[in-house]
């Protein structure tokens, strides 16, 4: 199980549509025009096939205080953050360090996210590591931690995401 968290209006369920689509076309081809998406109300469960299932649970952002509800069998967590939002940055980073100091995820994969890099008011990858000290937070961290720059309207980045899914997952069940 993948779990793909982060504040409300940041791109996770255009992330898992895109994510769906490149799986379904061997991580090659058009993306198309991006698909219509509506704010997550609970959550959603998608399968995707990269060389294996990997399922991924989004939980809507306004869940976040119960998101510790499913953390079980979670092998690796997507954490989406907005790129374009300065002003949302210090809470997304509060909840990543309660996720990365929460006992059931210490074994978890965690892929930080940094979203709507097309947008042309977005922060770059260098502020945002330092307005929230990511430097820090990697070193202080039982799990390991990799970052990327994503635009899920573009698709930009998204192959890498699949391979570091289909990498992360490659011997799970």
């Amino acid at each position: 199980m993948c779990l793909l968290l982060g504040a409300a209006g940041v791109g996770k369920t255009l992330l898992v549509k895109r994510l769906q689509k490149l799986s379904s076309q061997d991580g090659k081809g058009d993306l198309g025009d991006p698909p219509a998406t509506r704010p997550t109300v609970g959550t959603n469960l998608t399968d995707i096939v990269a060389h294996r299932k990997i399922t991924i649970r989004e939980l809507g952002g306004c869940l976040g205080p119960i998101w510790s509800s499913y953390y079980g069998n979670c092998r690796s967590l997507l954490f989406m953050m907005d790129a374009s939002n300065p002003t949302q940055l210090s809470a997304s980073c509060v909840q990543l360090l309660g996720l990365l100091s929460a006992d059931p995820l210490a074994e978890a994969s965690v892929l930080i996210l940094f979203n709507k890099t097309d947008l042309p008011c977005y922060m770059t990858i260098e502020e945002m590591k330092s307005l929230i000290r990511l430097p820090d937070i990697i070193a202080c961290a039982k799990q390991n931690i990799t970052i990327a720059e994503i635009s899920a309207r573009k698709g930009t980045g998204l192959t890498g995401v699949l391979r570091w899914l289909q990498d992360t997952h490659r011997t799970s069940s």
